[in-house]
């Protein structure tokens, strides 16, 4: 008897799951069909001459761009990052959190099974409305069931959340990116702005020591009485002028080598890096076509999908307005705290489908859908913004590159021109021809065009970096690890 009616029972859990999946895997789905929003691009080059050293690399590996630079020391920084940086984690446990609720989600999508135990001890009224007249005041209560509910997706409804569930985790998955790219790009910024200041500090030192020569010549001129006091007093100001500056030059430098220790999630007091030798090569940046760029960007990906989620909620808004349709089950067992609970006699079970919808709400689902339609055209104009954005910073870097390399030849004929009008200067000055205003004067004329030659390669150097973020980095959406890997 006990093992036909648990066959019987069996059966008809398994037809009513058949049914089921049928009808859920049937159903419909009330969302729009999906179209990323269209940005109107009329050609596929820039607006303005590409700079002159960037030339397509198609086949060379965007991963680890910062290895364009060619400089080891930046190379172990970078990678460092990835590895120690709070705000990197930080974005990563955001993207842990997003894929968690998008599981969260699709579990809507099965039945859920509870069981359940109640061993109770009861007292009722004397005076309970219809109480029999040989039923106890105190007795036992004993149940052990199990029920199972499975929800109908006939609209869509959890469907479409699922589909903004994994949109909304792939955009944060290109958020994570986005931290990720601007982290690299912030850290290369500061070693170059570092190595920099380490070019100026070499080139204070070089006028320092030459300054120091002229001050003694000066002197020597002094004690020999072909000189005056002006004179000394002259190039001894020159001399501690240039000295004071390389000073603050110091404090500069120790500024942003505590920012890198910082992005490298080192303790700045703890942090040192030597000073270099050598001056950065600029790069040849790969620049990509603004059809390419739609695909390079993180902040573009994530904005798009954030579109493609809105898009979804709306068909989540729209099922409110259908019935909501679910198939219920329970089995157990249940007695007065005799020892025979699990006999046959004791045992329950319920099967059925369960129907409900909304008469009225005042309006509710109304309000809702159109707020799911103005959230899709909020993401869609913001799509739209973030794509332009994209556009204007790369033009605006390139348009820089250009601009910075010529300013930055044309400056290294003025050095040549400084220097000549120097040696010059200091030639007079021995000879008595002229006084050692005119030397100071082209002293000063001679450093301010090496500081700006350094502060215009820097700046080339800050915005290839500048670059480089604009054109994506080296993400891509089509060969991320996290996308592809999505539930």
């Amino acid at each position: 008897m006990t093992a036909r009616l648990h066959r019987a029972i069996c059966i008809s859990l398994a037809r009513l799951t058949l049914c089921a999946s049928v009808v859920s895997v049937g159903g419909c789905s009330l969302a729009p069909i999906y179209h990323a929003p269209v940005v109107d691009i009329h050609a596929d080059v820039w607006q303005d001459n590409v700079w002159h050293i960037a030339r397509p690399m198609d086949a060379q590996s965007h991963g680890n761009w910062w290895e364009m630079f060619n400089d080891p020391i930046l190379n172990e920084l970078e990678n460092r990052l990835d590895k120690t940086n709070p705000s990197l984690a930080a974005a990563l446990a955001r993207y842990d959190e997003a894929t968690s609720y998008t599981r969260q989600l699709e579990s809507g999508l099965g039945p859920t099974v509870d069981g359940g135990v109640s061993l109770t001890n009861n007292r009722q009224s004397k005076n309970r409305p219809l109480r029999g007249a040989n039923q106890p005041n105190v007795y036992d209560a004993n149940t052990v069931g199990l029920s199972a509910n499975y929800a109908l997706d006939i609209w869509g409804q959890v469907r479409n959340m699922v589909v903004a569930g994994k949109a909304n985790a792939e955009a944060s998955a290109a958020d994570m990116e986005t931290v990720r790219l601007s982290l690299h790009a912030i850290l290369a910024e500061n070693y170059v702005s570092l190595r920099g200041t380490d070019a100026q500090i070499q080139n204070f030192s070089h006028a320092i020591d030459a300054y120091t020569k002229a001050l003694e010549l000066t002197q020597r001129r002094h004690d020999g009485g072909v000189a005056s006091g002006i004179d000394v007093a002259r190039a001894q100001t020159q001399l501690s002028s240039v000295r004071s500056q390389a000073a603050d030059l110091g404090a500069q430098r120790a500024i942003y080598e505590h920012a890198i220790a910082s992005l490298t999630g080192q303790p700045a007091m703890e942090f040192r890096l030597l000073a270099a030798s050598q001056e950065m090569a600029l790069p040849e940046i790969p620049v990509s076509l603004p059809s390419e760029l739609l695909l390079r960007r993180p902040d573009i990906s994530a904005a798009e999908r954030r579109v493609a989620a809105a898009n979804a909620t709306i068909g989540v808004a729209r099922a409110a307005y259908y019935p909501s349709l679910s198939l219920g089950a329970a089995y157990g067992v249940q007695n007065t705290g005799k020892a025979d609970l699990f006999s046959i006699p004791n045992t329950f079970w319920s099967l059925g489908p369960t129907a409900l919808m909304n008469l009225f709400d005042s309006g509710k689902h109304d309000a809702q859908l159109a707020q799911a339609r103005s959230a899709m055209e909020e993401m869609s104009s913001i799509y739209r913004a973030v794509v332009l954005a994209a556009f204007q910073e790369v033009e605006d870097n390139l348009s820089r590159l250009t601009y910075e390399r010529e300013s930055e030849m044309e400056q290294q004929q003025a050095i040549k021109s400084s220097n000549t009008s120097l040696d010059l200067a200091l030639n007079r000055y021995r000879e008595g021809a002229v006084n050692y205003l005119e030397v100071v004067t082209s002293q000063e004329a001679a450093l301010n065009a090496s500081q700006r030659a350094i502060d215009i390669h820097t700046q080339a150097l800050r915005s290839s970096v500048d670059l480089i973020r604009a054109l994506g980095g080296g993400w891509n959406r089509s060969s991320s690890s996290l996308i592809s890997n999505l539930p």
